[in-house]
């Protein structure tokens, strides 16, 4: 669609309204005459009552001095207008109804229907989100608040023409282009909110001349450039957000001026250079938060000072320096401290404690030295202490006793101290720390003694990591109490004893690491409950017994780690149900048997090694099937048998090792079996063959077979390549004959699977009774979808029939037909053949045929179709299975196609579910191959509403 012809800034539509070479549109002088005439009583009437689009293009077709000429009359005739009606309030309030039109003109999309409202039926002053007002104008335009309705689309410069504007709110929608310049002629603005959209461009520096604006927030966009010095003369500013952006530079020191500011947000940005001591100017200031930059520096002494402060966040910047010992004391308002991730040293000021509203202390990852202050118990509202990654402590017992002061702490939620130098016994008093604690990491330090069995009073645990220490004694058994928690870890510790049944009752655990203990016995198989176990981590320790089959019961299972252990017994069969498994780790133990033939259908694995243990028999030929396998290492077993060829064909196999095993015959030379770094076979005394640098024998017949080839074996491969040859010249001759064949007829593009390649468009038109409505499944971007039983197949496929009509469709048609025919996986659409004809009309018909999925599309069972709920049937093991299934699909396009595909419009609606909610991803026609999209100029997002990157 061609864009306004002109508006505030001089937009002319593609192609149209040309002053010749040279002159571009927007430097012509007649835009001067346009500037004014843009908001004159004549243009307003004309162009809304005859079709501003319409009136602007029209005129537009004029020769350019014919343009000048008439622009020149429209100027002098609204001269003589305007004294003619002087204020008459209908050209004004028209004025604002025709901005609202053109800033409705230029939305794309309007899912909600928000704006549907705004049309000739109702006053503008009714229309949804504006607000009029004023006692002198009470229809003018005061407020326009479209927050949150999803809209998408630039802002139409027309905005500017809403002179009696006091309040713009268009945050969060999908906004995006730049931010109009002709917002700085609002000279009445005191509210702007663009927020949470996708502006780029830089930050319009002539805001300045809204010189009442109180509030300015475009913080989530992607702007970029340097904050507009400019702002620093807003003299009325109290709130200035800018955070989540892409702007660079430095912070203006002008913002200095800026007397009635409260308010300071610019984290996440690229900022550098150091923090402008001109701030401290700032008497009013409440909240600084300048994180998560390339800040460098030391925060200036002066900010110190003041004491209205509220918020103060540095973190993630290259700041350094000490923090002063009386913060506590020039900050007495402070309520968030947050300087982590920076490259702060010395101690902790003990003056914090003054600061008696003291929410969140966070100092993480520097390197603060010294004790941590004991008084922090006095900060009765303290929630958050984040002390992690800092040299905290002296190598003393007593290192810990400010424990005991935080039991004062009642609404403390967050305690992270690991990485640091804390020694001592944890205190019996951990059991009266406050029940609202959620987190609890010690890790890292230097902490002795044993687990207070109290622990298990803190019943809203999530979080419980202790590893890395010295503790000693059991894991308690009250810690199964702790029903909650989802990440326990205690590893590399001197833990001793069993591990308890009572983790069983630990249902929402998914990560469990007990590795590098002196733990025994058996693994209760009552962890069989932890049903959305992810990691189990138990090498390193002195577990026995036969493996239990709950522990290959988890459905979300990703890593097993078992090595150094006395386990006994086979390798459970049920190891296959493990459809998720990534890393299997199961050396050095005493297992037997021979590998389970179904790890072939752990079809995610990456990682297996069973080394040092007592298998026998042969390599399951199942293996062929671990396609994403990296490193396998069978050694030291008693495996025996050829070494399958097939492991040549595992293309990201990188690491092999075979050795001390009983394997014989010839050894493979292709895949992995190249290179002599990554493959070991060594004592494995019955191979022969292979790649020379592994030193093996040659296999028996092998030199004679050499010597032959001077031979009797010359004449014998001379006859068979006179025989190829001619072969070679028949096959070519006969592809000839078919291409020439071929381009007299429309031809079909089967896929490399079908057997029925020739279906006609009669038959699609009869399997769903004339493309009828009853059979229509759903539509798209570029055509239909419709159900149908054809007749061939004997069973219901999908048929998408493409709308040649739409610009793009053919492209789509012939993107999905190149990408489906290369690949195949169980969790993509699978394509049965397409047809390429012509219809009943004589036109031109495309259409796709699928298998039938049942279920329909995700989106359907996410949110509906406005006729039924299936959104409220879905549970949420079917919900993770799917994201699995998509999961796995990606994974496949991405790093195991011979090459790579982006899928590019990956959403709910394009995944279909069939008969037993298998998720197969659908819709390649914006699909492209990784060599394509390299060298492909990409002049826009790809993709469509509902469009979810795939990182």
């Amino acid at each position: 669609m061609d864009s306004l012809s002109l508006g505030p800034g001089g937009v002319l539509p593609h192609g149209r309204g040309s002053f010749g070479p040279g002159q571009p549109a927007q430097n012509h002088p007649s835009l001067l005459v346009t500037r004014l005439l843009i908001s004159n009583p004549l243009y307003i009437f004309v162009s809304s009552h005859f079709g501003f689009p319409a009136f602007t293009n029209t005129i537009m077709e004029f020769p350019p001095m014919s343009l000048w000429a008439f622009w020149s009359f429209l100027l002098l005739t609204s001269i003589h207008l305007q004294c003619f009606f002087g204020s008459d309030a209908h050209f004004s309030n028209e004025t604002d109804r025709v901005a609202l039109l053109h800033l409705k003109h230029l939305i794309t999309d309007d899912p909600l229907r928000s704006l549907s409202s705004w049309n000739h039926t109702l006053h503008f002053c009714n229309w949804q989100g504006v607000t009029c007002g004023g006692h002198r104008h009470p229809q003018r335009v005061t407020a326009l608040n479209l927050t949150g309705h999803n809209l998408v689309g630039p802002i139409s410069p027309f905005i500017g023409n809403l002179t009696f504007l006091s309040i713009i709110d268009l945050s969060a929608n999908n906004f995006h282009d730049t931010v109009p310049e002709e917002i700085g002629r609002l000279f009445r603005l005191r509210y702007l909110y663009l927020a949470n959209n996708t502006f780029s461009g830089e930050i319009p520096a002539n805001l300045i001349n809204c010189s009442d604006l109180q509030v300015l927030r475009l913080f989530g966009n992607r702007l970029a450039g340097r904050i507009p010095t400019e702002l620093g003369s807003l003299t009325k500013l109290t709130r200035l957000s800018l955070g989540h952006n892409n702007l660079t530079g430095s912070i203006p020191p002008s913002l200095g001026n800026l007397s009635s500011l409260t308010f300071l947000y610019l984290p996440i940005n690229n900022l550098e250079g150091r923090i402008p001591g001109e701030l401290s100017r700032l008497v009013s200031l409440e909240v600084l938060a300048i994180a998560i930059n390339k800040l460098s520096g030391t925060i200036p002494p002066s900010l110190y000072n003041l004491s209205s402060i509220k918020i103060l966040d540095v973190g993630s910047n290259r700041l350094h320096g000490n923090l002063p010992p009386n913060l506590g004391l020039t900050l007495p308002n402070l309520q968030t401290l947050r300087v982590g991730s920076n490259q702060f040293t010395g101690p902790i000021p003990v003056s914090l404690s003054n600061a008696s509203g003291l929410v969140i202390i966070s100092l993480c990852n520097n390197s603060f030295s010294g004790s941590v202050p004991p008084n922090f118990g006095s900060l009765k509202g303290l929630s958050e202490l984040r002390l992690w990654g800092n040299e905290l402590g002296i190598g003393k017992a007593s290192d810990l006793s400010f424990l005991i002061s935080l039991t004062n702490c009642s609404s403390l939620r967050v305690l992270q101290l690991s990485r640091n130098n804390l020694s001592g016994a944890l205190p019996d008093s951990m059991a009266n720390l406050s029940t609202q604690l959620t987190w609890i990491t010690l890790g890292q330090n230097r902490i002795f003694g044993s687990i207070p069995s109290g622990i298990q009073n803190l019943i809203r645990l999530t979080v419980l990591e202790m590893r890395n220490n010295f503790l000693t004694g059991t894991i308690p058994i009250g810690v199964g109490k702790l029903n909650k928690v989802e990440k326990l870890g205690l590893s590399r510790n001197e833990l001793s004893g069993h591990i308890p049944s009572s983790l069983g009752n630990i249902s929402r655990l998914y990560r469990l690491s007990l590795d590098g203990n002196k733990l025994t016995g058996r693994v209760p198989s009552s962890i069989g409950n932890c049903t959305y176990m992810q990691s189990v981590y138990l090498h390193d320790n002195n577990l026995s017994g036969s493996l239990p089959k709950q522990l290959f019961s988890f459905p979300s299972l990703i890593v097993l780690q078992l090595t150094k252990n006395s386990f006994t017994g086979n390798l459970p069969l049920e190891v296959g149900y493990l459809k998720t498994l990534s890393f299997l780790y199961v050396s050095n133990n005493n297992l037997s048997g021979e590998i389970p033939i179904s790890l072939g259908n752990c079809l995610s694995l990456e990682y297996l090694w069973l080394d040092g243990n007592f298998f026998q028999g042969p390599i399951p030929s199942t293996f062929t099937t671990l396609r994403g396998l990296q490193s396998l290492d069978l050694s030291r077993n008693n495996l025996s048998g050829k070494i399958p060829r097939y492991l040549e064909n595992l293309s990201a196999l990188q690491h092999l090792n075979l050795s001390f095993n009983n394997f014989e015959g010839e050894l493979p030379k292709q895949g992995v079996f190249r290179n002599a770094s990554e493959v070991s076979v060594l004592r494995n005394s019955k191979l022969c063959g292979g790649i020379p640098q592994l030193q093996l024998p040659p296999c028996s017949g092998q030199s004679s077979k050499k010597q032959g080839m001077s031979r009797a074996s010359k004449v014998k491969f001379s006859i068979i390549g006179v025989v190829l040859c001619l072969l070679s010249l028949s096959c070519f001759i006969t592809i000839l004959y078919r291409v020439r064949k071929s381009r007299k007829k429309p031809s079909a593009l089967p896929s490399a699977e079908d057997p029925f390649v020739n279906v006609s468009y009669a038959e699609l038109f009869k399997a769903t009774d004339g493309f009828s409505s009853a059979n229509l499944v759903g539509t798209g971007s570029f055509g239909a979808v419709y159900k149908g039983f054809l007749d061939r197949v004997g069973t219901m496929v999908a048929m998408k029939v493409f709308n040649l009509q739409r610009q793009g469709a053919l492209r789509s048609f012939m993107a999905e037909c190149e990408a489906l025919r290369n690949i195949r996986h169980r969790n993509l659409v699978k394509i049965l053949t397409c047809c390429s004809s012509i219809d009943f009309k004589g036109n031109d018909f495309k259409a796709l045929v699928y298998e039938y999925t049942a279920n329909g599309s995700l989106e359907k069972w996410l949110h509906g179709d406005g006729h039924d709920q299936l959104k409220r049937n879905l549970k949420f093991t079917q919900r993770l299975n799917i994201a699995i299934d998509v999961a796995s699909a990606l994974d496949y396009l991405h790093n195991h196609c011979q090459t790579s595909l982006v899928h590019r419009d990956l959403k709910p609606s394009n995944i279909l579910l069939d008969d037993d909610m298998t998720a197969r991803v659908g819709d390649f026609g914006l699909a492209r191959f990784l060599s394509e999209v390299a060298y492909t100029s990409s002049v826009g997002m790809k993709g469509s509403i509902g469009y979810i990157p795939p990182d």
